[in-house]
């Protein structure tokens, strides 16, 4: 592996937890990112963090957080691998409007992934986990994953 593997998630959450307890297991380091200490045992700011960030694929997992944009906003001015948003592909993210509010140009919103991982039908937090994990897999790996979200046709 040329460049060491670092998984951040962003909010503490029921899916950072599992992200956070499984990644180790696929060679990550991993951090908890989240403005709020109080929220998460270990949770760090995005200046605190002592991992390399242009190796870290970032996770967000909570987009309900009102410092949602403010936290994407630090991290896209950073030089993330990757950076992704947990939600429904069926409504647009609320990343954008925050981003957007806040000057965030428009190149750097779009490298916001949304949705992510694999759509296998998730909806526990182990489920989106093992999806998102697999995703990102897929991407470091150059391949497609059958990260399509949607019906066949």
């Amino acid at each position: 592996m040329s460049a060491e593997r670092v998984l951040v998630a962003v909010f503490a959450s029921p899916v950072a937890d599992v992200l956070l307890r499984w990644a180790p297991e696929l060679g990550y380091r991993t951090a908890l990112l989240d403005p709020d200490p109080d929220r998460g045992a270990g949770a760090l700011r995005i200046e605190d963090l002592d991992v390399p960030v242009e190796a870290a694929d970032v996770v967000v997992t909570d987009h309900h957080r009102p410092e949602l944009g403010e936290v994407l906003r630090d991290v896209l001015a950073g030089p993330a691998r990757w950076v992704g948003l947990m939600g429904n592909p069926r409504h647009e993210g609320p990343h954008i409007a925050a981003l957007t509010a806040l000057g965030v140009p428009a190149a750097d919103i779009a490298r916001v992934h949304r949705p992510i991982g694999l759509d296998i039908g998730s909806k526990a937090p182990a489920e989106i986990a093992l999806s998102t994990l697999a995703g990102l897999l897929a991407d470091r790996n150059g391949r497609a994953g059958g990260q399509a979200h949607g019906r066949p046709a």
